[in-house]
């Protein structure tokens, strides 16, 4: 929340540690102040932060991600884990009518809390607040000892199996725990119970009553208005006479809203026009303008509390309405201050496994790369979390959409347990009032994959109840509907159509490609799976006719670096058995199947770290393409998934170290704003597209030109081309004949733009693993370029997969992994965003 207490102070200073047997420390009396801690047996702990990182900075246990150390620090979730601190109170605690509340916003997960000795309280979801009154127990004029107990999370997690369970990853306890499911493994992340004070910890002081979540709301717009609404609850603790609420709302320092209204009953509501806003839109759609908005609720002229946080004046809807076009389907299309947006983005998990290493730095730089890539979303993906505050702050500020799931993933939930349906109400109810101010919010889902799954397992019972149901379809839209009905809600992810994953309504998830599953099913078939190298491919993308694709994708190796990093010498090889441990998927040879498709199989390490960036980055620029030609037919594509939480093997496109993997250099050209893509006809003829995701019409001369890899030209034609604001259509049409009788193995279609205005594209007419092909010869000249490089290529002949690596964290690239043409140069710039200095002696390079 961003509420400003009259009085408040943090509580981020010095915390120590240590672990004890479960119960031990409460027989030593670790909570007393009379307890003495021993030298050398407690150490520094990070507040905020968890108990591996602190043990990592104190050299207590090695780095967890090195080789198979992962495996040799579970004993930390077994133990009880105790943190002290001792504060005073810098301010008077003795004011007639005055409330003290010690609040945490994010404990992981099974705390006791005591203060100066005394229980205080219990807590058990990593994913609201703790909250206490602690008025009368602060000592104003000594020191205040503060101890919380963290339980291992096993104490705690004891129930019997939910009957038909049929969850992966450890589902028969981490259902009932109220934490970060992927903590539990996942099939891209190692088992890492994290547990530990992972948010700010502060005393609050205030006099007579407070805010509750002040509520910022677009009710509507006009050519030349805003329609916006301020309401928020207030919590009094003695009758104080007649309060009220002052808003105000600035733009660039400039107030433009001043207003003021009493209080009736226990909440506030001010209605507002605002005259000539500027609207936030998403990337590429306009800016992101944020106003400053402050809310005071004032005691006559005392003010006793102060709400301060930055919002946009923006509407987000769903379209849902037929798609007349192709009939029996609906759209399922993002619509933003009135115009269709088209979502181009990626599947988000937690930047680390480990808590404590994430900060403001590390989403901005993750975040940034996405809007680099000409991205727009982010799905918070639900077996994650509920991010810190600058995630979403940073999604505000670069115009990036979030599509947020509540936490539930992949399993069947006990909402049959009263205690467990009371900690979900107060968890969701707790997110949707500190979430629903930002403009970035997009949808709020009830969960992953369960719905779909759950029909999967039960297939011969279609519409049944299932345990969780009722939290996704009853309790959490409730909640959403009533507190923030700016938004829409949408039960589970994937959902809607002739199955939950149909392509007639709602949201996909494609898993034909990488996993084998074939679809479109319908309720009430058995589920099937095509498990060969065919079944597999990423030629399915393009049969996919669904309306939104919120889940894609397909496993790649991260940079040779980052392996070298953390697998030992010795291992650096394919197939050895430390490379397979950064593999959590199962079986570990489902690459192996679809690089049989269309790379063939590697014999290297090396081969291995290109065929499998090769199938991920041409499968994920085969099914854009695709999706994005279908433009609204098809309205957005969040590829799974972005970024990784620890150095391993997964479909992530920038690594733990967000280095970019291939697949995120075509991501970039796939989601450019205007895009020139081939289209293969059944007949064998193919179609030139023209893709247009701005606002104004476009217009161009493009050339299409079929060549030889030893850069012969066969045929040609320049065409003028174009397409209205928001669309997509063909544009060029090439013969089936004009294939005919051509060696698909040594040729390819490419296309170029006069103006620039778009990336060049090609299309190979084989596969990758078929061609036929000369052996290139790269020339690279360096230049400097600042602090920079310019690296100047060219070619004998057509060079594919034409690559630059420079070890350097943070490192950026103009573009990377690129096609050459024999007769043409090409130049990419390298450089550090920190001004670091880049040499030519420090660049890796290759091709094929």
């Amino acid at each position: 929340m961003n509420s400003k207490a009259s009085k408040h102070l943090s509580l981020k200073g010095e915390w120590r540690l240590k672990d004890f047997e479960p119960g031990g420390g409460e027989e030593t009396g670790v909570y007393s102040p009379e307890y003495k801690e021993q030298a050398g047996e407690w150490i520094p702990a990070a507040v905020p932060g968890d108990v591996h990182t602190s043990l990592l900075a104190a050299g207590r246990i090695p780095e967890p991600f090195y080789h198979t150390n992962v495996e040799e620090v579970q004993w930390v979730e077994e133990r009880e884990w105790w943190y002290r601190t001792t504060f005073s109170v810098p301010f008077n605690l003795q004011e007639p009518g005055g409330r003290d509340f010690l609040v945490f916003d994010g404990l992981d997960t099974y705390a006791t809390l005591y203060l100066n000795g005394s229980y205080l309280g219990q807590h058990q979801n990593m994913f609201r607040e703790a909250r206490f009154d602690v008025t009368g127990k602060l000592k104003p004029d000594q020191p205040n000892l503060l101890a919380v107990r963290f339980d291992p999370v096993s104490l705690h997690l004891t129930q019997p199996e939910i009957p038909g369970q049929w969850g992966d990853y450890n589902a028969r306890e981490r259902v009932y725990a109220r934490k970060t499911q992927s903590h539990f493994s996942w099939d891209w992340a190692p088992r890492l119970v994290n547990v530990g004070i992972w948010q700010e910890v502060r005393l609050e002081h205030f006099s007579k009553a407070r805010l509750l979540s002040p509520y910022f709301r677009t009710l509507g717009l006009d050519k030349d208005r805003a329609i916006l609404s301020l309401s928020s609850e207030v919590e009094r603790w003695e009758n104080s006479g007649d309060l009220s609420m002052q808003v105000s709302l600035r733009l660039n320092e400039k107030e433009l809203v001043n207003q003021e209204s009493g209080l009736n009953g226990p909440e506030a509501r001010l209605v507002f026009e605002l005259a000539n806003p500027e609207l936030w839109w998403p990337q590429g759609y306009g800016k992101q303008p944020l106003y400053d908005l402050t809310v005071t609720l004032k005691d006559g002229g005392k003010i006793l509390d102060v709400f301060e946080d930055r919002v946009g004046v923006c509407q987000v809807t769903l379209d849902r309405s037929q798609d007349s076009e192709e009939p029996g389907c609906e759209f399922f299309t993002f619509v933003v201050n009135g115009t269709p947006i088209f979502a181009k983005g990626a599947n988000w998990i937690p930047a680390d496994s480990l808590n404590g290493r994430v900060d403001r730095e590390r989403y901005a730089e993750l975040l940034k790369l996405l809007v680099e890539a000409n991205g727009n979303m982010l799905r918070v993906w639900g077996g994650g979390q509920y991010e810190r505050d600058d995630f979403y702050k940073l999604a505000d500020e670069l115009g990036i959409l979030i599509w947020h799931d509540f936490m539930f993933a992949c399993g069947l939930y006990p909402d049959f347990e009263p205690g467990f349906v009371a900690e979900v109400r107060s968890e969701v109810e707790y997110q949707v009032r500190r979430l629903r101010n930002h403009p970035c919010l997009a949808l709020w889902v009830g969960n992953n994959e369960v719905d779909w799954a759950e029909d999967k397992e039960r297939w011969d019972q279609p519409g049944h109840d299932f345990a969780g149901k009722r939290l996704y379809h009853e309790l959490i839209s409730e909640i959403v509907e009533r507190l923030d009905p700016a938004h829409v809600y949408w039960p589970s992810s994937p959902y809607g159509g002739n199955d939950h994953n149909g392509e007639q309504a709602g949201d996909r998830h494609n898993w034909y490609v990488w996993h084998g599953g074939i679809e479109p099913r319908r309720f009430g078939e058995l589920p099937e799976r095509n498990w060969s190298p065919e079944g597999v491919s990423y030629r399915h993308y393009g049969e996919d006719q669904a309306r939104f694709i919120s889940e894609f994708g397909i496993h790649a190796l991260p940079v040779l670096e980052t392996i070298q990093r953390n697998v030992p010498e010795s291992e650096c090889y394919f197939g050895s058995p430390g490379l397979l441990f950064r593999n959590k998927d199962n079986p570990k040879d489902k690459g192996n199947m679809l690089m049989q498709a269309h790379t063939g199989l590697p014999g290297s390490l090396e081969q291995y770290i290109d065929f499998s960036m090769i199938t991920q980055a041409e499968g994920l620029k085969y099914g854009i393409e695709h999706y994005r030609r279908r433009k609204f037919h098809c309205s957005g594509t969040l590829i799974w998934q972005w970024n990784d939480c620890w150095p391993g093997l997964s479909w992530s496109v920038l690594d733990y170290y967000a280095f970019p993997k291939a697949g995120y250099f075509y991501l970039k050209r796939a989601y450019a704003p205007v895009l020139a893509s081939f289209k293969e006809e059944t007949d064998g003829a193919v179609t030139l597209w023209l893709t247009n995701d701005t606002l104004k019409p476009y217009t161009d001369t493009l050339t299409w030109q079929l060549l030889t890899f030893d850069g012969n030209i066969l045929a040609g034609e320049t065409v003028p081309a174009a397409v209205e604001r928001n669309s997509s259509k063909p544009v060029a049409h090439l013969p089936a004949g004009l294939l005919a009788g051509v060696n698909r193995r040594q040729t390819l279609l490419r296309v170029q733009s006069s103006s620039g205005g778009l990336p060049e594209n090609r299309l190979f007419l084989a596969e990758f693993k078929d061609l036929e092909r000369t052996k290139p010869a790269v020339t690279i000249s360096w230049e400097e370029s600042g602090s920079g490089l310019l690296a100047h290529l060219s070619s004998s002949a057509f060079a594919y997969f034409t690559w630059l690596a420079v070890p350097l964290e943070g490192t950026r690239y103009s573009d990377n992994w690129v096609d050459l043409y024999p007769g043409e140069s090409r130049t990419i710039k390298i450089w550090h965003p920190e001004g670091k200095v880049i040499r030519p002696e420090m660049v890796r390079t290759g091709w094929l």
